[in-house]
């Protein structure tokens, strides 16, 4: 039987709307990468070269630190590398900054400035300015410069780092090797991040394309706003492996607002030594996991032992952030303005208590509090260690031991090659007896790229030689 007109036609509507329905993206459904060139033409023209001039009296030097051995000589030309010799030599470095508002000031890290004679910066437009220093923060790594220009300046804007999540798309700008405004993309592949190099690390890790000329340059996020600095890559040969680090904006932002306003940057201080919390600390003091920030030392007379912090405390929230790892208290009381009434959540005996302390003004040379001097990180050797405070003594009983006790150990690292692990006291270091981290520090200056280090290692009733390389 023949169907009817009207039939057929709602036939056809409903494949119709089938196709579509097949054809049409859904939501979740994997898509390809975005497009940044309109982020890329947008953001450009705020980042900036930034090269120095610095006179030095005779004698090889080095572009920020180590060059490549196998630097094609057309760029060892154009970084000035000076032969073996008397005299003096005009030597120049680089890297990058970015503009952070129509008048001309530019952030930029302070090693890209340090100790230089002369701060050259140039646009995209390829126009030059002298520079001035507003002021340096070694602590942070963070410098501001100013140029005047007539007109005003394309600029970038502060975006929110603390809003920022592990995967989130990210671009860096910056002039690596010296060519001018490259862009990468990446994602951000890691939060709280320390590498061992200063007390207030806190760094977002990308796999965003960050070389050598990258640093001081930006970092933004897929909106156009500026969320971090790019201030080091972690590398055996000094070129890109996808292990980039940038200063969260809300720690640079910070600290240039007060480098603005005084050329320098007070921070909060709170007066105690902290250390590492791990699985068998963690046991002791009554918590579910390894967190916070365990409180080995109060000093006296200091803001802590003012508002009521005890020895043993585990700090694990601070102002209502969590502390998952000790490392992110420093700069969180560093960053909290001096006379703030803070709140802080411990753990004491087991269990929660609230504490309010008045935040104090940290002096030159201390360590806001947080302090962490008697712990050491190697990331070359992959081993952490610290001093044995009476109260870690107690717990992991050793009383009546010396020497440095092993908190972590990196899978895949020369440490973990030899077996060392957690829990074992490093009694000498190349026959050098080690009671404090000012010893270890003494001795492991003395040591090379690829010497071979002896360790006597000690763990119960039993000690070991063990020989581990400095890679």
């Amino acid at each position: 039987m023949p169907r009817s007109k009207k039939s057929i036609a709602s036939l056809f509507s409903l494949l119709f709307i089938s196709i579509l329905f097949i054809l049409a993206p859904t939501k979740g459904a994997a898509q390809g990468p975005p497009s940044f060139a309109d982020l890329a033409e947008k953001l450009g023209p705020t980042v900036v070269n930034v090269y120095t001039k610095k006179v030095i009296k005779g004698g090889q030097t080095s572009f920020h630190g180590q060059m490549p051995k196998d630097m094609p000589d057309f760029f060892k030309k154009f970084f000035d590398m000076p032969n073996r010799g008397s005299g003096k030599h005009k030597v120049m470095s680089l890297g990058s900054g970015v503009i952070i508002s129509a008048d001309g000031y530019i952030v930029t890290n302070n090693h890209v400035i340090k100790d230089a004679d002369e701060i050259n910066v140039r646009l995209t437009d390829y126009e030059e300015f002298k520079a001035k220093i507003i002021g340096r923060d070694p602590k942070t790594d963070i410098a501001l410069i100013k140029i005047k220009s007539k007109k005003p300046l394309a600029f970038a804007p502060f975006g929110d780092s603390a809003k920022l999540r592990v995967g989130e798309w990210v671009v860096a700008i910056g002039n690596p090797f010296g060519f001018e405004n490259t862009v990468t993309a990446g994602i951000v592949s890691a939060k709280g991040r320390n590498i061992g190099n200063s007390t207030y690390e806190n760094f977002i890790q990308t796999d965003a394309s960050i070389n050598m000329g990258n640093s001081g340059g930006p970092l933004f996020n897929m909106e156009g706003e500026l969320i971090g600095i790019n201030s080091a890559i972690f590398s055996r040969d000094g070129g890109n492996i996808g292990l980039g680090f940038a200063i969260p904006v809300n720690m640079v932002h910070n600290v240039v607002d007060q480098l603005k306003e005084h050329g320098k940057v007070v921070r909060g201080w709170l007066g105690v030594m902290v250390q590492h919390v791990n699985a068998d600390l963690a046991k002791e003091f009554g918590l579910d996991r390894p967190m916070g920030a365990l409180v080995g030392e109060v000093m006296k007379g200091s803001p802590a032992d003012k508002g009521g912090i005890k020895q043993g405390d585990v700090i694990v929230k601070f102002m209502g952030k969590k502390i998952k790892q000790m490392t992110e208290l420093p700069a969180m009381v560093a960053q909290t303005p001096v006379g703030t009434n803070a709140k802080l959540l411990v753990m004491r005996k087991g269990k929660e208590k609230v504490l309010s302390i008045k935040i104090g003004k940290l002096k030159e040379g201390a360590t806001a509090g947080g302090s962490t001097k008697d712990t050491e990180t190697s990331e070359d050797l992959g081993l952490t260690v610290q001093e044995l405070t009476p109260e870690l003594a107690r717990i992991m009983k050793l009383e009546n031991e010396t020497g440095l006790v092993v908190t972590d150990v990196a899978p895949d690292s020369p440490a973990a090659d030899v077996r060392i692990t957690p829990g074992e006291i490093i009694i000498q270091i190349n026959q050098n007896d080690i009671k404090t981290i000012k010893d270890y520090r003494k001795v492991m200056a003395r040591v090379k790229k690829g010497d071979n280090i002896l360790l006597l290692i000690k763990k119960g009733e039993h000690s070991r030689f063990v020989v581990i390389k400095n890679r």
